[in-house]
C-alpha cells in the first residue's frame, strides 16, 4: 500500500470549494476541544519550522479522535520535514515558497519503509514481519 502526501505551492492553496468545510487550528489548540462534525479538512499551521506542534496535532487527530479527513500542513514547511509530517498523518503540504517540490519527492523516495509505527502504519516493522501482516508501506509525493 502506498501513502501519498500532495505538495501544494502557496499560490495552489486556495480557499476551500463552496460547501466544503476547513477548520483553520492554531498549534496551541487542543484538537480534542474542536466539534469534528462535518469538517472535512483542517489546516495545521507551522509558525516556524523549530515549532513542531502540528506534528503532534496531526497524530492526535489521526489515530486518537479518527478523522478521516484531509489534514494539510501550511505556514513555515520545508523539504526536510514533510517525510514526517506524512508519518504524522498530513495528506497534503503547502510548501514555503523557496522549497523545490522535486527536492521534496527525493526526500521522501529515500526510505522505502520505516522501523517505528507512525499515524499511517501504526505497527512496528518487527510486529508485521512476524505476524504476516503485508510488506511495509512506501512513501510517495505527488506535485500539484
Amino acid at each position: 500500500m502506498t501513502h501519498t502526501i500532495t505538495l501544494l505551492t502557496p499560490g495552489d492553496h486556495a480557499l476551500p470549494a463552496t460547501g466544503s468545510t476547513v477548520l483553520g487550528l492554531p498549534n496551541d489548540a487542543d484538537p480534542r476541544t474542536v466539534a469534528l462534525d462535518g469538517v472535512q479538512r483542517i489546516d495545521l499551521h507551522f509558525p516556524k519550522f523549530t515549532d513542531g506542534r502540528a506534528y503532534s496535532q496531526a497524530f492526535l487527530l489521526r489515530r486518537r479522535l479518527g478523522f478521516q479527513g484531509e489534514i494539510r500542513a501550511t505556514g513555515d514547511v520545508l523539504a526536510d520535514q514533510v517525510a514526517q509530517m506524512q508519518r504524522s498523518g498530513f495528506d497534503s503540504a503547502v510548501l514555503r515558497a523557496d522549497q523545490d517540490p522535486a527536492v521534496v519527492q527525493r526526500q521522501i523516495g529515500r526510505f522505502a519503509s520505516f522501523y517505528q509505527g507512525d499515524a499511517v502504519t501504526p505497527t512496528p516493522l518487527f510486529a508485521r514481519s512476524a505476524s504476516g501482516t503485508p510488506a511495509p508501506q512506501t512513501s510517495t509525493a505527488t506535485a500539484v
